[in-house]
């Protein structure tokens, strides 16, 4: 059972590796994009579902970009087959890979192992979405695990813009 990230705690400190070559610590916007980020952890190129939604996601890069939110995705995938997921669908976010188990445990994410080496050949995350403020605190936690359960995009898109709109405050931390 992993330990689920209460919403207005600080971030956990994750450090991993992009496609484009850089080390970029999770949940800290790239000032370019934004000064939120969006975490979305996927399974993995083995899955389709995370194709679609990441297909979709890829779509809307510029409308989080237009509200300040930065986008990043990550799993735990080695390098070339989080390049081959990218260029299967032509990704243009930043994608970070090769997430341990370890850093798996400090998101809280749900863990599983492949049911075959077809599928993967490593410990993967489950799917999950983090809302990341200016200061390094969680805003919204979606955490699940299967495939078939995440945040429709378009509601979190809009759900954000409320947000940092209205100065909507954290819920569920009672």
């Amino acid at each position: 059972m992993p330990n689920v990230l209460t919403p207005d705690t600080t971030f956990p400190d994750i450090t991993v590796n992009t496609l484009n070559d850089e080390s970029v610590k999770v949940g800290h916007p790239n000032a370019d994009n934004g000064d939120w980020q969006l975490v979305v952890v996927y399974r993995g190129k083995h899955c389709p579902i995370c194709k679609s939604y990441l297909t979709e996601l890829n779509g809307m890069l510029d409308d989080f970009a237009a509200i300040n939110v930065d986008v990043l995705a990550v799993s735990a995938d080695p390098e070339e087959k989080a390049k081959a997921s990218a260029n299967d669908i032509g990704y243009n976010g930043a994608i970070g890979y090769d997430l341990s188990p370890e850093q798996m445990d400090k998101l809280g994410v749900y863990i599983s192992d492949p049911r075959s080496p077809e599928e993967t050949d490593r410990p993967f995350a489950e799917p999950a979405t983090f809302a990341v403020r200016a200061d390094g605190k969680v805003h919204i936690v979606d955490v699940s695990n299967a495939p078939f359960s995440r945040p429709a995009l378009k509601s979190l898109l809009d759900g954000l813009k409320f947000i940092r709109d209205k100065d909507y405050p954290v819920r569920g931390t009672h």
